[in-house]
C-alpha cells in the first residue's frame, strides 16, 4: 500500500468523540502537506452516533478533501479503524460485507462507512499509524479538541 515516492506526501491526523455511545458525536482531522508546510483543520458531527463511527468519519472526511492521488500517512488512535483498513476489509468484501459470528454470517457494523472508506483508500497509497489517545501526541490532542467541540455543538443544538 505504500512506497509510491512520486506521489505527494500528506499526513492525515484524525480523532472521533462521542458524548454517550450512542449519542451526539464529533470528528476532527488535520491535513498536513509537509513539503509546502500547509495545514488545514476540519470537523463536524452527528446527533445520534457512536465513537467508532466518528473515528471512521474523521478519516473519510480527511481523505475526501484530497484532490489528487497521494501517499497518505493516516495517524489515528483508533485500532478499530486501523485494523479495519489494513486487515479486515479484504475479508469483509470477499464475504459480501459480512463476518462470522459463531456459525452464522452477520452484516458488519457500519457497513456504509466501511464501503465509503474502502473506495477512498483505493484512491491513495495509505500507511496507517496508531498512536495512544490522550497521551500527549500534539496533533491527536488537537483533533480530539476539534471532535469534542463539534460534539458539543450538536449536543447543544447549534
Amino acid at each position: 500500500m505504500t512506497g509510491e515516492s512520486s506521489l505527494p506526501f500528506v499526513q492525515l491526523f484524525t480523532d472521533g468523540a462521542c458524548s454517550g455511545n450512542p449519542g451526539p458525536g464529533g470528528w476532527g482531522c488535520i491535513l498536513r502537506h509537509p513539503a509546502s508546510g500547509s495545514e488545514s483543520e476540519f470537523s463536524g458531527g452527528e446527533a445520534e452516533t457512536t465513537n467508532n463511527r466518528m473515528e471512521m468519519r474523521a478519516v473519510i472526511e480527511g481523505l475526501r478533501r484530497l484532490k489528487r492521488r497521494s501517499e497518505v500517512e493516516v495517524v489515528t488512535d483508533s485500532t478499530y479503524v486501523a485494523k479495519g483498513c489494513t486487515e479486515w476489509l479484504p475479508g469483509w468484501k470477499r464475504n459480501g460485507w459480512r463476518r462470522r459470528n459463531g456459525r452464522q454470517w452477520v452484516a458488519i457494523a457500519n457497513q456504509e462507512l466501511w464501503q465509503e472508506l474502502d473506495e477512498l483508500l483505493q484512491r491513495h497509497s495509505i500507511r496507517m499509524t496508531v498512536v495512544r489517545g490522550h497521551a500527549g501526541h500534539p496533533e491527536n490532542e488537537r483533533c480530539d479538541e476539534l471532535a469534542v467541540a463539534a460534539a458539543a455543538l450538536i449536543r447543544h443544538g447549534e
